[in-house]
């Protein structure tokens, strides 16, 4: 089972701003849509209270010391990282999605084999940032560029890496 990260960050690495995406840029949302359909995503509770709601045809687990009742039948709530995990082996998964936030990133960085990057060419308010990692330790294996347009209010660009030696 691989295990990913997909996430979107500023030229400071910033993902949030007050438990919300700073930025709106919808080819990042579909291609987010995209590589995540069929699959599960981890995020933290505070991503999934900034989402708002489950994602159709995905399972979500929601990484939380406490279960929260009414959203109990809609997602599936772990209290640990190792917990989400198995439950995603043991669902026979091929690809997990790790999808935020700052503390979830944490804690997966160091079991991931890809990284999924939408790099946002700006940098904007932020309190909420991606924990530091090595780029050295990791391949670029895909990059496209994406100018800023009428729908999008920033160039951006979607990087994927994998990490050396694997």
């Amino acid at each position: 089972m691989k295990l990913s990260i997909l996430v979107a960050m500023d030229e400071r690495e910033g993902i949030g701003w007050r438990n919300r995406v700073p930025w709106y840029l919808p080819d990042d949302l579909k291609r987010f849509k995209q590589l995540t359909m069929g699959h599960h995503i981890i995020v933290g509770r505070k991503t999934f209270e900034s989402i708002g709601r489950p994602l159709v045809g995905r399972r979500m687990i929601v990484l939380s010391r406490s279960q929260h009742a009414a959203l109990a039948q809609e997602v599936v709530w772990a209290d640990s990282l190792e917990k989400a995990l198995t439950i995603c082996r043991v669902a026979g998964e091929n690809e997990v999605f790790i999808a935020g936030g700052a503390e979830v990133f944490r804690a997966a960085l160091p079991l991931v084999q890809k990284l999924y990057v939408t790099r946002v060419l700006t940098v904007v308010e932020a309190d909420t940032f991606f924990p530091p990692w090595e780029e050295r330790e990791w391949q670029i294996v895909f990059r496209c560029y994406h100018p800023a347009d009428e729908k999008h209010a920033y160039a951006f660009e979607f990087i994927d890496y994998i990490r050396q030696g694997l």
